[in-house]
């Protein structure tokens, strides 16, 4: 029987290992495509949370709004993503991905996606199945969690 202590360590271990080689993953592909990560990362929110404005990105990264128009600036030289009106104020400008941009970050997730898939090629069926079941747990034990914070915050 593992106590919530030694989980604890087991998970941490994990969760180190998994960040290090995603983060890793992330820069080395945004250096690829001739971006920086901050670059890469506007670029990622835009594909999970949609479309948002220069306010809404500088407060995601904690930096100032002239940094996020430098960073957004960038972007749209590259033809990565592109302003528009916002449909409810008209001097706020919102942001959104180019096709070429959702291609690049598709591309992107499809190679962390490969790393995924030679980790599951080094297990055994029965291995397999005991992550599945794990890992099936945590995601429902994570997104509880996530959805008690958001009521908090909201």
């Amino acid at each position: 029987m593992t106590d919530s202590a030694q989980l604890s360590r087991i998970l941490r271990k994990w969760m180190d290992t998994v960040t290090h080689r995603s983060m890793r993953g992330w820069s080395h592909h945004a250096k690829a495509t001739g971006m920086s990560v901050p670059q890469f990362s506007i670029l990622m929110q835009l594909h999970y949370r949609g479309a948002c404005d220069i306010s809404g990105i500088s407060d995601r990264f904690e930096i100032t709004s002239a940094a996020a128009s430098q960073l957004v600036d960038k972007l749209v030289q590259n033809g990565l993503i592109e302003r528009a009106e916002h449909p409810d104020d008209r001097r706020v400008k919102q942001v959104t991905l180019t096709n070429k941009g959702k291609r690049l970050v598709e591309h992107g997730i499809e190679q962390r996606y490969r790393w995924v898939d030679e980790l599951i090629s080094r297990l055994n069926a029965e291995q397999r199945t005991k992550v599945a079941e794990a890992l099936t747990i945590l995601t429902e034990a994570a997104r509880e969690a996530e959805a008690e914070a958001e009521k908090q915050t909201a």
